[in-house]
């Protein structure tokens, strides 16, 4: 299955940005990568990304504080947060603030994708966003 919609990938760890966005274009989907959350907010793709998947820590602006960001200036991107120090209290408000899941690191496959689809199909229930 080939989708055009666009996932736009942000993480400061180039290794792992660069093994995610494969494995997202595995799945069919179009995909850009930055590695930072300046690069994207001053990137011409930011209006046409259908699904955001960002890190959580990152200097400069971290994932949380890049989606808050989004939803304030009208850019209310259905957003992935994924992370190496899972938090629970991170997690928890981020899930009340409307992002789509909150993923450890190394990412589970099949929870990545699972994720994507309830992001870019909203009518697909998630079991459990983490």
């Amino acid at each position: 299955m080939l989708n055009h919609t666009l996932v736009s990938i942000v993480d400061d760890n180039q290794p792992f940005r660069d093994s995610l966005r494969k494995l997202v274009m595995l799945f069919g989907y179009t995909v850009e990568s930055f590695p930072s959350a300046a690069d994207f907010l001053a990137s011409r793709l930011l209006p046409e990304t259908g699904c955001l998947v960002t890190d959580v820590q990152m200097p400069g602006m971290t994932g949380v504080e890049l989606y808050r960001h989004l939803v304030d200036t009208g850019h209310a991107i259905p957003t992935i947060l994924v992370t190496a120090y899972p938090d629970d209290v991170v997690r928890d408000q981020a899930l009340k603030d409307g992002v789509i899941c909150y993923l450890s690191k190394p990412v589970d496959d099949e929870d990545l994708e699972r994720c994507l689809r309830s992001a870019l199909q909203p009518d697909t229930p998630t079991e459990d966003n983490s």
